[in-house]
Formats: C-alpha cells, structure tokens, sequence
C-alpha cells in the first residue's frame, strides 16, 4: 500500500531530479545519461572475494547515481524503479553478453530466456524502507529484458539465515566475515533456478562480500540439487580456485593467481553471473593498469 502511494504521489505532485536538484522533474536527462548513458563495463574490487561472479555494472558509483540510488533505496523515490531497473538490465546484457560472443553487446533475443536473484536485504532494513530495492529493481529489469526480446524473470529464491551486523562500516576483511554463511537458498528455490541463465543482481557493488556470498548459496543449492551421488563444482577466481564433492563433505582450496575469471556452473549448468547498477570507479576493468 504505501509503494502504491508513494508512485502516485510522486506522479502527481511537483518533484525535483533526485540526482541534482534540477526542478520539475524526477529524473532530468542528465542524470538519466549518468545512469544509462555509457556502455556497462566488467567490475572486479580490489582484493577481489573468492568465489565472486563475474560482475557487470552499468556507472561509477558518483555524484548524481550515488544520489539516484540513495533516494530510491532510503527515500522511497520509487519512481527512479524504471530507469534504475533499465540500467540494471542493460548490464546483465553486457555481461552476458560478453560471455556468449565475447563483445558484450548481445542484441534482443540472443540472450536466451534470464533468471534474475536478487540479493535480499535484511528483514529489518525492508520494514525500515517500506519496500525491498533490489527486488524492485530486479522486477523492473526483467520487465525492461522481456520488452527488448529476451524472456526472464525474477526468482527470489535468496534469504538471510542469521542476522548480520551493518555492513556500512566495515572493511573487505570484517564483511566477508559478517556475512559468511549468513545466505541460503529457500527450501524449493533451487528447482526455480533452472531453464535459464542465472544472474545475481543487487544495487551496487563495493568490496564485493555481498555477491560473493550469495554466489556460495547459489552453488551450495545447485550442488546440493544436482543427481547422482557425487557431485563437482569450480570455482575460479584470480585470487583461487575451489572443488568441493557432497559426497564425502569435502573441499579442497588450490590459490592460484592471475586466473582469467570465476568459472562456476550454477543450477542451468552455465557460468553464474552478476550485475548491479553501480560500483566504485577505481574496480571498473578499463580502469586497470
């Protein structure tokens, strides 16, 4: 009820760009070309998480998309969902994309049919909003995919087992460990996940923790979903490469360095991927010396 509400009431009453300030308008053309306007590129934080997907964002975490996402997230500007939703899709694209042609630019319908998880929030952060962000824009995304030609949907198959702390103010190290095992996949939520290729998504990226860790859920769940008695994942990063086998329980860490990319199937058997509207300037991959 109060989402319904609050999309009236910003159709209606006069509004200022939630990005600038510019009057009379919720979102002015240039913040939407902040937002959308340049080509989503590959991210990777430094030091990059093991098992972190390959990521794709759409714009630097800055200026006016810092504000857009902010307000939409903290402020309820619910109608930002569109274009941050078309701006989140527009990396999943990219992303995959790149991976079945290797140029990123994967026109409508090549894409194959697109599962879209996002990464939940804490119960207790979206009875603050009133609403859930990520899952918003994630179903405004996979509107945006099906519109451009490529079938997909939301599966929100992610949820918190334990509380976590805020993660606002901690480092690389301290979020990995506040969120170790703190996902999992819903009893049932991985048969969701086949017929198609599954992408991680969530608003913006920073250390890369919250990604990292919902990617484990996902593969822990295809694992665990997979037949026959003995089943194998990879999972390749720079930073390492890990197999682990349900069978006898047990994992097996080999650090390598310089890996290209993660390589780790997920439920539909392909690649897992990632993308989000944002993420710092300094992890952009042409950014990189």
């Amino acid at each position: 009820m109060r989402g319904w509400w609050q999309d009236l009431t910003d159709l209606v009453l006069s509004a200022e760009c939630a990005g600038c300030g510019a009057p009379r308008t919720v979102l002015c053309p240039r913040c939407r070309g902040a937002l959308g306007g340049a080509v989503p590129r590959r991210v990777r934080p430094v030091p990059e998480p093991p098992g972190l997907p390959v990521v794709h964002a759409a714009a630097p975490y800055a200026l006016q998309v810092r504000e857009l996402l902010l307000a939409h997230k903290e402020r309820g500007a619910l109608a930002l969902t569109g274009a941050l939703g078309a701006a989140l899709a527009g990396a999943v694209r990219a992303g995959l994309g790149r991976a079945g042609r290797g140029d990123g630019q994967a026109g409508p319908g090549r894409l194959g049919s697109v599962l879209l998880v996002p990464v939940p929030s804490a119960r207790w952060a979206v009875r603050a909003r009133g609403h859930d962000p990520v899952r918003r824009m994630a179903l405004a995304a996979a509107g945006e995919l099906r519109r451009t030609g490529t079938p997909a949907r939301v599966a929100a198959v992610l949820r918190q087992r334990r509380a976590v702390a805020d993660q606002s103010g901690l480092d690389a190290r301290r979020r990995l460990a506040n969120l170790a095992g703190a996902l999992e996949v819903t009893a049932g939520g991985a048969r969701l996940l086949t017929g198609g290729r599954v992408v991680l998504v969530d608003d913006l990226i920073t250390t890369g923790a919250s990604l990292a860790e919902a990617a484990r859920a996902l593969r822990e769940a295809a694992v665990s979903h997979s037949d026959g008695g003995v089943a194998v994942y990879e999972a390749t990063t720079r930073e390492g490469r890990g197999e682990r086998r349900t069978g006898a329980r047990e994992e097996r860490w080999k650090w390598v360095h310089r890996a290209p990319e993660n390589v780790a199937p997920n439920a539909a058997g392909e690649a897992l991927h990632a993308a989000v509207v944002a993420g710092p300037r300094d992890s952009f991959e042409i950014n990189r010396n």
